[in-house]
């Protein structure tokens, strides 16, 4: 497998952000660690293994990134507006540094062009961060792969009623979407996948799911939102099991 890592200087974040890719060719993934975990942890998790077939066969790319979740969603006691702002500026790093730069990445084994069709995917937090990015900014990206997340920014920042952190906050911002706003149509056209179980510790996630669900339905956006059992748990075990079946449909 064409394994390569990365340690490289944001502008946006001011610090060396690290990076992994997994692969040579096919549909790039940028895939979110867990609340305050690292770009290599998917690996370490066992995940890269369970698709290395589509890897080696140069269907799956995976660009493994790093966070700054524990000064922002997980630095309960800091200033809020600091915290969020601080977000943005993750954001930004990823929309405008790491993304053309995995656009670069990629184009140097293979010469098909992802250009607006790079997938995203997590688990818990990255779940969030996947269909976050996704639905702020699906001009850039091809659509999401989330599994367990949470869409609601209030868990994090309590009532604390910020602009910034409202449209941040998936499950509030897309109850007051209204079915020609622009961004609906370019939801149409993606592919969104979210999935949570019903079991222990997925309570939270299972509502945010259903609540993302009806919006989905309400705007006529084609989404697959699939609750998995009342065993299947908020943990690695299981999401070694989610993630390789989803892709296969995902890369047939």
């Amino acid at each position: 497998m064409h394994i390569r890592y990365y340690k490289e200087y944001s502008h946006h974040l001011q610090r060396d952000m690290e990076f992994k890719v997994y692969g040579h060719a096919g549909l790039p993934f940028i895939v979110f660690p867990c609340q305050d975990g690292k770009f290599f942890d998917f690996e370490n998790q066992g995940m890269i293994d369970l698709v290395a077939d589509k890897i080696e066969e140069g269907k799956l790319q995976l660009f493994c990134v790093g966070c700054v979740d524990e000064e922002t969603w997980s630095a309960k006691n800091g200033d809020h507006h600091g915290r969020i702002m601080w977000h943005e500026q993750w954001v930004k790093y990823i929309c405008g540094e790491f993304l053309p730069r995995l656009h670069q990445i990629h184009a140097e084994t293979d010469p098909v062009s992802y250009e607006g069709k790079v997938m995203l995917t997590g688990a818990s937090m990255g779940g969030y961060h996947s269909v976050n990015f996704y639905l702020r900014f699906p001009e850039l990206f091809g659509g999401c792969l989330s599994l367990s997340g949470l869409f609601h920014a209030s868990y994090f920042f309590g009532q604390y009623n910020d602009i910034n952190i409202y449209y941040n906050s998936p499950n509030d911002f897309m109850r007051n979407m209204p079915a020609d706003h622009p961004l609906v149509e370019r939801y149409r056209k993606g592919r969104i996948i979210i999935c949570c179980g019903q079991g222990a510790w997925e309570d939270d996630a299972k509502a945010d799911a259903r609540g993302l669900k009806y919006e989905f339905e309400r705007l006529g956006v084609p989404a697959w939102v699939d609750l998995w059992g009342e065993d299947v748990n908020h943990d690695w075990p299981w999401w070694r099991i989610q993630f390789p079946y989803f892709m296969a449909h995902i890369l047939g």
